[in-house]
């Protein structure tokens, strides 16, 4: 039934709901792996009352944290400042079209600074972890039992009817609700008075079991980035490993807000997930990089078993090339993954060819060893082949590449190069930007530039990076 599973949104919510389960199974992993005595680590087994847990949630450093990450939800907790997990239910509860007009008057009674009235004192007990505000279709149904003698299932049937705001429906529940009311002594003004209210609510009340099963995930999720941040990161990464724009904010979350540092992808030392090496440093997973695939990662990382790779021509010898393309190595030299081996991308980009060329005449002098030679000098005598000289990329170059391959700057950003000079007469960062009449300067990168036909002609659009952030942007 549509009013049964709170048809708008819970399919959203409950795909988003696995991929964090997913999140967290993938964190457990990490922690299981890395820190001595958690063997039996069970989220289930976590504090709720956790003081550092509840300063993530007051400070609004919610990003990707389950339920709580938009800009939104941030800037209401850092007015709410949760204490209890039941402010992060009915905060989950109220932040959505409708009941969000009562979130100033719950955080005004939350700090004392509103009178918390009740309908009727013999609700009070009932509404005050809420402050008394109707926030969920349970404290809606209770009332309907306990001012007007409903029973359970006639308070449900008053919940849809008053979701469904049929009239002749509700004029028939208002007169049951006002002679139940009035076996306990209210008068039937003031039971319409409750009843407006109850309908009120109904309309938009969440179900507190959603609303506390959500809530209880998002707990967990900012307990792990408080206490086991690096996992926390590096199982998000992972999962968002094919969505740019949300790796790349958890890429400067990590970095500005928490101290984490990233090492660069290296086909020597990576592998397809990211990986936290130890409580401030992450691994870059080799899987972020464009072009690669859960595959190709995995028999790079099977042929280093054997030891590390010591050139692009050794590299391209000893992996599966049946599971490895040229288009695979150019991302991943260009993503930095070969800096360990050779500095010069632009010299390893152009000889590519050469290197496949080299594994497929290795491997064919290998076969024919194979007949000849018992004890495989034939190919052992192959000998590599210089490198293509070319010259090394400038910064712009490198860096312009490596966005292509991984998504967004990694090493470094192009701002860099200027920001000494223009900071010196534009001071605003594009996150300093405030909603405001008067003109902003900014000053930053311009890319995704394109050409439209506007109404009143050719129209600019681009993005504004200045590395604190960027912005949509248009010139006529």
């Amino acid at each position: 039934d549509k009013d049964d599973v709170e048809a708008a949104g819970l399919v959203k919510f409950d795909c988003l709901g696995l991929a964090t389960l997913t999140i967290l199974e993938i964190a457990k992993e990490f922690i299981v792996a890395r820190h001595k005595g958690q063997e039996d680590f069970a989220f289930e087994k976590i504090p709720l009352d956790d003081a550092a847990t509840y300063k993530l949630f007051t400070d609004g450093k919610t990003e990707a944290v389950f339920q709580f990450e938009s800009r939104g939800m941030q800037g209401m907790l850092r007015d709410a400042k949760p204490t209890r997990l039941e402010d992060l239910i009915a905060l989950n509860a109220l932040y959505r079209p409708g009941p969000m007009d009562l979130i100033p008057s719950f955080v005004a009674r939350k700090h004392g600074r509103e009178e918390v009235e009740y309908p009727h004192p013999l609700v009070a007990n009932m509404l005050s972890e809420t402050y008394g505000i109707m926030v969920y279709q349970e404290q809606v149904m209770l009332t309907a039992q306990i001012l007007g003698g409903y029973s359970l299932g006639g308070a449900d049937l008053l919940r849809r009817a008053m979701g469904k705001k049929k009239a002749e429906e509700m004029a028939q529940h208002r007169q049951i609700f006002r002679d139940g009311a009035l076996k306990n002594g209210i008068n039937e003004a003031k039971a319409d008075e409750i009843f407006d209210l109850m309908e009120k609510f109904a309309g938009y009340g969440f179900n507190k079991s959603h609303a506390a099963a959500y809530s209880l995930l998002a707990y967990h999720t900012g307990w792990l980035k408080v206490h086991y941040t690096a996992e926390f990161f590096c199982a998000n990464m992972t999962v968002e490993m094919d969505n740019t724009d949300k790796l790349k904010v958890l890429f400067e979350d990590a970095q500005k807000n928490f101290g984490l540092t990233f090492e660069p992808p290296d086909v020597n030392r990576g592998a397809y997930r990211f990986e936290p090496i130890s409580d401030k440093v992450i691994r870059y997973g080799l899987g972020a990089v464009k072009g690669t695939g859960q595959q190709a990662i995995e028999a790079i990382v099977k042929a280093r078993a054997d030891g590390p790779f010591t050139s692009l021509y050794d590299f391209c010898v000893r992996v599966d090339r049946t599971r490895l393309n040229k288009r695979t190595v150019e991302a991943l030299i260009k993503a930095g993954a070969f800096d360990s081996l050779q500095l010069n991308r632009a010299s390893l980009v152009a000889s590519i060819d050469r290197a496949f060329e080299f594994a497929a005449t290795t491997e064919a002098n290998a076969n024919q060893g194979g007949l000849f030679d018992m004890d495989g000098s034939h190919a052992a005598s192959t000998q590599e082949p210089d490198l293509v000289e070319a010259l090394p990329w400038g910064v712009k170059e490198r860096l312009t590449y490596e966005k292509t391959a991984v998504g967004f700057y990694l090493s470094g950003h192009l701002f860099d190069e200027v920001a000494l000079e223009v900071r010196r007469f534009v001071r605003r960062q594009i996150e300093e930007l405030i909603d405001a009449r008067e003109p902003q300067l900014l000053a930053g990168i311009v890319s995704d530039f394109r050409v439209i036909n506007g109404q009143r002609g050719k129209l600019a659009l681009f993005k504004l990076d200045d590395k604190s952030g960027n912005i949509d942007a248009r010139a006529d």
